[in-house]
């Protein structure tokens, strides 16, 4: 019976909807709206009535609504009650519960890092701790986003763990009180050198415009610094009057940043800056990268075409669409695409054309036959369609594959668990290093792991001798593809002598999360890096740096020794 009383309210809405639209419409657009509808209310209502097997409505309809949201972007998208949290933490970085990042490890779930300053790190919660129980009831083999749950609440609400950990002979308890946990737009921010200052930016939630302002006061006060690094790699983006009010920390009041433009007149808005910048002169540089997007290209690509900063990276991802929540029945919500955004040279940045998608269904990135240019404030050309192109293009380090191997794998995450249990404390980050003696301490443990992996040389290889058995060619070829396999075949202890620096340094990375938290670990992130690297070169050089953002020089090939 819940069934059908279900199915029948289902039903009822959609008969209401298609009534109202009915006698509001006139036009052949909405008369092909309402024939539709009532085709949906009449196939939704047999196949509920007469299908052979038990349905769910519910399920139906939100299969339905996910089918049909899939034919336009992937932004567009229908949130239920049940996700209206983690869509809160999106956009405002806030929520409720202890304070940290967990996975799966095994039978049981582990704290994977704790977040400075919240309960988890207050109650002395460690990475590696497995999570035995919560209030009592026991998480084995219990689903991630359960636990996870488990774990949130409302805040000043008691939380009980029975926790495990490396080096502890028994289990033991810990009593935590839920917070509101505030994840932190700027996990840190320091010197590159003497006089460069450097600010990473990881999100664009409420609040990011005072955090990078902050952050910038504090570094001039204390360092009088004349050049500033901000660091967008991998920013996804977030909420676009953050873009436009941390534009408005080096640009002038009353500045046009972004403008956005949609089919309905009322999501038409032009942003400019609103509040009196705190430097206009500053040397600034901005790094990008291909995982940058949304409000991150916005505020890399308005200080490009005001001749602002220094654009350093790879291209971004091509995000030009602006999306707007609409609340919906039931606490559901609607995350829709109204509008399409515009930088101050007038261009849109959007890669994908999902407008026009292809004859199999796939979507194409802007054709090159309506790519326009368009002009900075100095006269410099860019061009829209395809994210924003850095001043200066510095391909992405790639990491062999027994680096990806040793953190896919969580062994450099386990090594440093094993290494915080036997050290209280760590020099600070920018003296501690991975010395012969560690690295080779790693090495051996590494060993005792029985630690496998393949390179790609050696995944293709296997697919090709496949293909040749399957067509019958291996027979006749057998010998030269075993003198192959044997050429290629990798050996763990020289790729660990050939990839020591990378690995290391993902090493420092984990073990300094460990002692100093994100703050530690983003700086440990800063070292050798080669986008920072060719930030602080370009901003130390002041001839270079205005001959850029005038237009005088325009690529690598012009600079000379700059590189």
């Amino acid at each position: 019976m819940k069934k059908y009383r279900k199915s029948g309210v289902i039903i009822i809405t959609i008969l209401l909807v298609t009534s109202s639209i009915f006698f509001l419409s006139n036009s052949t657009d909405d008369f092909k709206l309402v024939k539709n509808l009532e085709i949906y209310y009449s196939l939704f209502r047999e196949l509920n009535l007469f299908y052979v097997d038990e349905t769910d409505p519910e399920k139906l309809v939100n299969s339905s609504i996910d089918g049909m949201l899939k034919t336009l972007d992937p932004y567009t998208t229908f949130i239920p009650e049940s996700e209206e949290e983690n869509f809160m933490f999106m956009t405002t970085g806030q929520y409720g519960g202890i304070g940290s990042l967990i996975r799966r490890s095994g039978e049981y779930a582990i704290i994977a890092e704790p977040y400075e300053g919240f309960p988890a790190a207050q109650a002395g919660l460690r990475a590696g701790d497995s999570i035995i129980a919560i209030d009592g009831a026991d998480m084995r083999n219990k689903d991630i986003s359960f636990i996870s749950e488990e774990l949130k609440g409302l805040p000043n609400t008691n939380v009980e763990l029975t926790l495990k950990r490396l080096g502890v002979p028994e289990s033991f308890n810990k009593s935590l009180v839920r917070q509101k946990i505030t994840i932190k737009n700027v996990p840190y921010y320091g010197l590159l050198n003497d006089k460069t200052g450097y600010i990473r930016l990881k999100n664009f939630t409420s609040g990011a415009a005072q955090e990078v302002k902050d952050a910038f006061i504090d570094l001039r006060k204390k360092y009088n610094i004349n050049a500033l690094v901000l660091d967008l790699r991998d920013n996804p983006g977030g909420l676009l009057i953050e873009a436009v009010d941390i534009a408005g920390l080096f640009v002038d009041l009353d500045q046009e940043i972004v403008s956005t433009k949609g089919r309905v007149k009322q999501w038409d808005f032009v942003y400019k800056t609103r509040h009196t910048p705190i430097d206009t002169s500053i040397h600034l540089a901005v790094i990008v990268s291909r995982g940058s997007a949304s409000a991150s290209e916005i505020l890399a690509g308005a200080l490009q075409d005001l001749d602002r900063a220094v654009i350093i990276g790879q291209r971004t991802y091509g995000k030009g669409l602006v999306q707007t929540t609409r609340d919906l029945s039931y606490n559901t919500k609607l995350k829709v695409t109204t509008a399409k955004y515009y930088i101050p040279s007038g261009r849109c940045i959007q890669a994908l054309d999902y407008t026009n998608r292809n004859e199999d269904g796939s979507v194409g990135t802007i054709p090159d036959s309506i790519i326009t240019a368009y002009s900075t404030r100095n006269g410099r050309t860019v061009y829209d369609g395809g994210g924003i192109l850095p001043d200066f293009i510095i391909e992405r380090k790639n990491y062999s594959e027994i680096a990806l191997a040793l953190y896919s794998q969580s062994i450099l995450f386990d090594y440093a668990t094993l290494f915080v249990s036997r050290n209280d404390s760590i020099a600070p980050v920018k003296d501690f290093q991975i010395n012969d003696e560690l690295y080779n301490e790693l090495k051996k443990y590494i060993s005792g792991r029985k630690f496998t992996y393949e390179t790609q040389s050696e995944e293709t290889l296997k697919e090709l001798i496949n293909t040749a058995k399957i067509e019958k060619y291996y027979s006749f070829s057998e010998t030269e593809f075993k003198a192959l396999e044997e050429k290629l075949a990798h050996d763990n202890n020289k790729d660990l002598d050939n990839f020591r620096d990378e690995i290391a340094y993902l090493l420092k990375e984990e073990i300094c999360c460990r002692y100093y938290f994100q703050k530690g670990r983003e700086q440990a992130l800063t070292e050798n890096v080669s986008e920072i690297q060719k930030a602080v070169e370009v901003l130390n050089n002041p001839v270079v740096y205005s001959s850029v953002l005038s237009g005088s020089i325009s690529d690598d090939k012009e600079l000379g020794a700059v590189n």
